[in-house]
């Protein structure tokens, strides 16, 4: 375990950010979203949480595993 500003901090993970770029159907955004989340989780990536934009793009937050 690490101490950093005295706290401890058991490992450090690397997160990482992906834009879907405009997709104003659900169903196809849905699709976008499956597929990536899939593509990198075989890069040992998990998906944390996902935003839609008023914009009709996703931002989709992925966590190192």
């Amino acid at each position: 375990m690490k101490k950093i500003n005295n706290y401890k901090v058991r490992s450090e993970k690397m997160y990482k950010t992906v834009v879907i770029e405009y997709s104003p159907k659900a169903d196809d955004m849905a699709k976008k979203i499956e597929e990536k989340a899939n593509e990198m989780l075989q890069k040992g990536f998990e998906l944390v949480t996902v935003s839609i934009t008023g914009s009709a793009k996703a931002i989709l937050v992925f966590k190192q595993i």
